[in-house]
């Protein structure tokens, strides 16, 4: 057995993971980070328009802080996220933003003076603050009160993950490379590290570390049609799952984007609208004032995402050889804005449509895009259920975007809460030992081993490969934008007879090194099981919440369900997750449930919901008119942090004296 030790394990090396992975080398903690591709290939280098943080810079952000991020973002997961963690998040944004800026992001910045943008589809002039000269810009993003989302032009994440794996090659982290996790090492309460396997030998190593850190993404690639990569395939939230201990989180939720291109379902980010770009259908009519006449096109993703489904369902799609679409428009931008701003998305359309996006009208639809789910961790970033095991990122259900995520706020995670996860992975290496068992190790090596050798040399018929294609038509089409009961319950129903099925899976290709077929059928049972989480998940939810859209029940109901979904797989042999509950508390909330701002207010309210509104009225009260904004904060709903990131953030708007921030803002337009 070739046993690896080290103190913090990381696998997955996209922004995420290389985050903790440099927080635990800062600390000088023996630090590795395992990842199947090469780093810099990694999936958060696809993420396009920017990263939120309330830096306030721009005169469309001005009079943004934290407080505005914070309700935003509870707002936009319809209240289903942590508050507590919303607030940690919203918090330490802005010094992400100005750290990785020190590591070399070449952010987009501010020039002083007048620019053309376009708002409402009418060109407006803005008119920069000459104090704000060479600041980081912010554009503008869905469900935001401000222009907040920092960028560099639409390359951001690519940015992001090339600045971070430099500085952690220059900390010389070491990335196995080329390598995938394939069970976790556990004792039932304490995660030991993984057993792994190179794909390229076929050899099994353990990886044994005082803490494991889970980073390996969303798992979109359950579906038929994803703008995820195809390495995405929930294979860390599976390894949980697999452990019968640590619980996953909000499965059900899952996010599909209004503007992936038809029919290969690559993303068009979201800074294609939010610089002015406008949904149209088949007539060439602008329709998402009429849903929508406040935010129109930069509603919520999930709002924008259930109008444009409403529309093509009442016939107003472009019909195509690949199903009816839509069309984003984002000609009025101008050829020079597009070949400045949106470089990638003017290539994409190049070179998998063939067309002009300055001239040319894209074809667009929703499509499966973020998971909001994944391993269930308490603020620290820690599983309750299994110490020593970590998640961070799209991987885990941290649970700062609750039911919808905001966009911009995924890279922002990705980074944020990698910093402060970092330091608590730090805090737990360091304050926790580790007594290696190799008699643990080796008996889930041998687990692992006995799996392959059943796969090579089992008398097993199935095709994993077209397992895989079933399970993804069934979450397709059962599991989609909207849901139904009677829809809910076959995929149910068909994704157990394929799990039943992947016990005798059998293989062509016997080899034991370098096998796509034997990686493909390792991971199929496992994205199954991840399948049925969200499956079961979304049929036992009878209620409507952020991108979880029943159309059975289409009241967001806080009374009976104002909590978290729990997903745990304690029998192995069993066909089905157990699903557990954890309640949100309205009484701890800083911000009670209310209306989100979208469509008819229809939610059935919880029953403590005034008594907290209530409640926050006295106590500010009693604080009276001279408290700040923290105090009012701190004494509505405090939060932890690690010291080091515990600082107030300072803003261009507090360091001006003439005019005030609220006079510049408005002689700016």
């Amino acid at each position: 057995m070739k046993l690896i030790y080290t103190d913090s394990l990381v696998v997955g090396a996209g922004l995420a993971g290389l985050r903790v992975a440099i927080a635990s080398k800062e600390r000088g903690l023996d630090t590795l980070v395992l990842s199947l591709i090469p780093a810099k290939r990694s999936h958060s280098a696809a993420a396009q328009g920017g990263m939120q943080a309330s830096l306030g810079n721009a005169v469309k952000g001005m009079g943004d802080d934290e407080d505005v991020h914070f309700q935003d973002t509870v707002k936009g997961s319809d209240w289903g996220c942590d508050q507590d963690v919303a607030r940690m998040f919203a918090h330490c944004a802005p010094k992400a933003v100005r750290e990785l800026a020190t590591w070399g992001v070449p952010w987009s910045r501010v020039s002083a003076g007048p620019r053309d943008v376009i708002v409402n589809a009418q060109k407006v002039t803005l008119h920069e603050a000459q104090e704000a000269h060479g600041l980081i810009n912010a554009r503008d993003f869905g469900g935001t009160k401000k222009w907040r989302t920092c960028y560099t032009a639409d390359g951001t994440g690519h940015s992001l993950l090339y600045a971070m794996d430099n500085k952690a090659i220059s900390m010389d982290i070491p990335v196995h490379e080329r390598i995938e996790a394939l069970a976790l090492i556990h004792d039932g309460k304490r995660c030991h590290g993984v057993i792994a396997r190179c794909l390229i030998t076929g050899e099994l190593r353990a990886y044994v570390a005082k803490s494991t850190t889970i980073a390996t993404g969303g798992y979109g690639r359950i579906y038929e049609v994803s703008t995820n990569a195809i390495i995405c395939e929930g294979i860390g939230q599976a390894l949980a799952l697999e452990t019968g201990v640590a619980r996953l989180g909000n499965m059900e939720a899952v996010q599909f984007h209004p503007t992936a291109i038809v029919p290969v379902g690559i993303l068009t980010t979201e800074g294609c609208r939010g610089d002015g770009g406008l949904l149209r259908d088949k007539d060439g009519y602008r329709f998402m004032p009429d849903y929508e006449p406040d935010k129109k096109e930069l509603a919520s993703r999930d709002v924008v995402s259930r109008r444009m489904t409403e529309h093509i369902r009442k016939g107003k799609g472009v019909d195509s050889p690949y199903g009816p679409h839509l069309w984003l428009d984002i000609t009025l931008l101008g050829r020079k804005h597009i070949e400045t701003n949106l470089r990638e998305v003017q290539e994409i359309c190049e070179n998998f449509l063939g067309i002009d996006p300055a001239k040319d009208w894209i074809p667009v639809r929703p499509t499966q895009h973020y998971s909001m789910g994944g391993i269930r961790t308490n603020a620290t970033g820690e599983s309750p259920q299994l110490k020593g095991l970590f998640s961070v990122g799209e991987a885990a259900c941290w649970d700062m975007h609750g039911f919808n995520r905001l966009g911009g706020n995924s890279l922002a995670e990705t980074v944020v809460g990698g910093m402060i996860i970092g330091k608590y992975v730090a805090d737990f290496c360091e304050n926790n030992s580790l007594e290696i068992d190799t008699q643990l190790a080796e008996r889930f090596m041998q687990q692992v081993q006995s799996e392959i050798d059943l796969l090579l040399e089992g008398d097993g018929h199935e095709s994993a490969f077209e397992l895989k294609r079933e399970m993804q038509r069934i979450m397709m089409d059962y599991v989609g934008i909207f849901r139904n009961g009677p829809e809910l319950d076959k995929a149910v129903v068909e994704l157990k007879v394929l799990l039943e099925r992947s016990r005798k899976l059998g293989l062509k290709c016997k080899k034991r090194h370098a096998n796509p077929e034997l990686v493909e059928a390792l991971r199929v049972k496992r994205m199954l099981k991840v399948a049925l989480t969200v499956a079961c998940g979304a049929a036992a939810r009878t209620e409507s919440r952020g991108a979880h859209a029943r159309e059975d029940y289409p009241q967001r109901n806080d009374r009976d369900w104002l909590n978290r979904t729990l997903a745990s797989w304690p029998d192995p042999d069993a066909l089905e997750p157990v699903l557990n509950y954890e309640a949100l508390d309205v009484m701890k909330m800083e911000l009670p449930p209310g209306y989100r701002g979208y469509g008819i207010n229809n939610a059935i309210v919880h029953p403590d919901t005034e008594k907290r509104e209530q409640q926050i009225v006295e106590i500010l009260a009693e604080l009276g008119d001279d408290a700040d904004r923290y105090q009012r904060q701190r004494a509505l709903m405090p939060f932890e942090l690690p010291e080091s990131l515990q600082p107030n953030n300072e803003r261009l708007s507090d360091t001006l004296k003439s005019p005030s921030a609220n006079a510049l803002g408005e002689k700016s337009q």
